[in-house]
């Protein structure tokens, strides 16, 4: 039988996609003292990076809010694989979010609000979390987003 969070999901029309591979040499996520460490995941759908450019110039803010919710997703898979079961998750307490940025670019937060407000849909109280939404010249395979967590459990 489904889990609270997993019939969430099915009630908010959201299916977790397959987990993502790294792209480099590290692990997609660590369990340690109660804790789930969730590597940076890139806004990946069907094998592929489905968001890509420059928040600013290549992208727009709905463009980025969107690559923010396939990585919450994909943040969300990693830990359904890690833990087997969602309803482990006691807190999400760390969202770091790092927007693909042009020149003079100002919306992270708004762009990284896209993952936050998914987190909150899917986990309620449970993903009201902290979190750090910056700009960078470049990301990986040229993402428009990466965004890490990290999750109290049980």
């Amino acid at each position: 039988m489904a889990g609270e969070i997993e019939a969430r999901l099915k009630a908010l029309d959201l299916v977790l996609p397959e987990v993502p591979t790294p792209v480099a040499d590290y692990v997609s996520y660590l369990h340690l003292n109660g804790q789930l460490y969730v590597a940076g995941q890139l806004p990946f759908k069907a094998g592929r990076i489905a968001v890509t450019g420059t928040l600013g110039a290549d992208l727009d803010l709905d463009q980025g809010q969107d690559a923010a919710r396939l990585c919450a997703l994909n943040i969300l898979a990693q830990a359904k694989a890690a833990l087997g079961d969602l309803d482990r998750i006691v807190q999400c307490l760390r969202l770091n979010g790092y927007v693909n940025a042009g020149p003079g670019y100002t919306d992270h937060p708004k762009v990284i609000n896209g993952a936050s407000e998914l987190i909150v849909k899917v986990l309620g109280q449970k993903g009201r979390h902290t979190r750090i939404a910056v700009g960078c010249s470049s990301l990986p395979l040229n993402a428009a987003v990466e965004i890490d967590a990290i999750f109290a459990i049980n």
